[in-house]
């Protein structure tokens, strides 16, 4: 039973994250599955992509009626990371589960770092959204690390949307969970061959990860972005900083 609670609130915190920050949650459900639910990292990623796509798509129909999703780049940005995505999935069986673990711990700190370096821009900044070789560049990278490592790459599609493609933060947030849904998917259909589905363990968190992103989606307006993105940056570099300490004592001894 206290298990079961246990996954009841890791689904219902991802999908808050992911209904708060249009990101994220693919950071928090890897570690989770591996050292809470006791999965295989290869089983973790897998399971993550189909966790978060499906979590993302509900943020989806949020937003959607707020006005936050910017259909077109949506659309480009997360078609050309469907293909990479697919391409990357295969990547990761030939690795070991410790090497796996640390490159996602890598790119945990990187990210959360990066979180906190960079100042949050405004939502009242007057942006142009930039070229179709910018998004399809974005998109391309985003992808690869989506199926290589399981990630929904949703803290790097807001940075990327916002910087490089120049959507408002609002609407970044919005197009990123289409983007996520969309690259997701493409990683699941490249994982699949590869591992099996425990199809109770996923129903759990994506009921709960779904009651988290309505909760979340309904505060993005209330809260203040700078905020929260700091927070998550630490919360962030602290869970890399267990993953490479556990995952490189693993590999010494």
């Amino acid at each position: 039973m206290a298990l079961l609670i246990i996954e009841i609130a890791l689904g219902f915190s991802i999908g808050l994250v992911l209904g708060l920050l249009g990101g994220g949650g693919s950071i928090l459900t890897v570690p989770a599955l591996v050292y809470v639910v006791r999965l295989s990292p290869h089983a973790a990623i897998t399971a993550s992509l189909v966790i978060v796509g499906l979590n993302s798509l509900t943020g989806v129909w949020f937003h959607r009626s707020q006005g936050t999703l910017n259909w077109r780049v949506a659309l480009i940005f997360g078609g050309v990371g469907m293909v990479t995505a697919y391409l990357a999935a295969g990547l990761s069986s030939m690795f070991p589960p410790t090497a796996l673990m640390i490159a996602f711990a890598v790119l945990m700190m990187a990210v959360g770092i990066l979180m906190i370096v960079r100042k949050p821009p405004r939502e009242d900044e007057e942006r142009t959204t930039r070229g179709m070789p910018v998004i399809i560049a974005s998109g391309a990278v985003v992808g690869v690390l989506t199926g290589f490592l399981g990630v929904g790459g949703g803290f790097l599609i807001v940075p990327a949307l916002v910087m490089l493609v120049g959507l408002s933060v609002s609407q970044a947030v919005g197009t990123s969970l289409m983007v996520i849904a969309m690259n997701s998917l493409a990683g699941v259909l490249g994982h699949l061959g590869n591992t099996s589905l425990d199809i109770g363990l996923l129903a759990l968190f994506v009921g709960a990860g779904i009651a988290g992103t309505f909760i979340g989606t309904r505060l993005v307006k209330r809260l203040r972005s700078n905020q929260l993105q700091y927070g998550f940056a630490i919360f962030v570099i602290m869970l890399a900083l267990f993953l490479l300490y556990d995952n490189v004592s693993k590999m010494i001894v």
